[in-house]
């Protein structure tokens, strides 16, 4: 079974902060694939989907973003899910509105959300796309700003943005993640 992962923060609080980009590729899957996400379990929300490649979870941690990995890790283990087999999506201050990167480690780069996973999965080493939500303009605090909803000149940007990393899902299902790290890398 793969997993895709994406992390944000449960309530309608925070429901079109760009923190919440991750959900919003979640949702536009389960929306794509009639699969509502009914099942929790480990603080988090998914739904197993039966695509013609094999099985799919889909999942959201309900944890708040700097507490992702109590949910993914105790799912990873209770469904046997390898970590070669997981991906995980979320906003990037360092990468242009929109722009989506594509890795197979690295890092948390200051993403408390990508640090909650390391330490609960024990390693750096697990895909992940990236999408890019730029820095905050001059004067505001970065969590101020993950933290506020999308401009309205960012909203189509993003909304591509989400389109292509569910494309970028799709793909992986059938290919290599190196497949769809060279396909949507850019």
């Amino acid at each position: 079974m793969k997993m895709i992962i994406g992390l944000g923060n449960p309530g309608k609080t925070y429901e079109e902060t760009r923190h919440n980009i991750g959900f919003h590729v979640i949702d536009q899957l389960a929306s794509d694939w009639n699969a509502p996400l009914t099942q929790s379990k480990f603080k988090g929300m998914y739904a197993v989907v039966h695509r013609p490649e094999g099985k799919v979870m889909l999942v959201k941690p309900l944890t708040y973003m700097n507490l992702s990995g109590e949910c993914i890790g105790p799912l990873m283990d209770y469904y046997n899910v390898d970590l070669e087999d997981i991906v995980v999506i979320y906003d990037d201050l360092d990468l242009p509105a929109g722009q989506l990167r594509l890795r197979q480690k690295g890092s948390a780069g200051g993403h408390n959300g990508i640090k909650s996973l390391i330490q609960h999965l024990g390693t750096q080493q697990f895909n992940r796309m990236r999408i890019g939500i730029s820095r905050p303009p001059a004067g505001m605090k970065v969590p101020d700003y993950v933290l506020a909803r999308f401009r309205d000149e960012e909203k189509p940007l993003m909304k591509d943005a989400v389109e292509k990393s569910a494309a970028a899902c799709n793909y992986w299902l059938a290919k290599p993640f190196k497949e769809v790290m060279n396909e949507y890398n850019g």
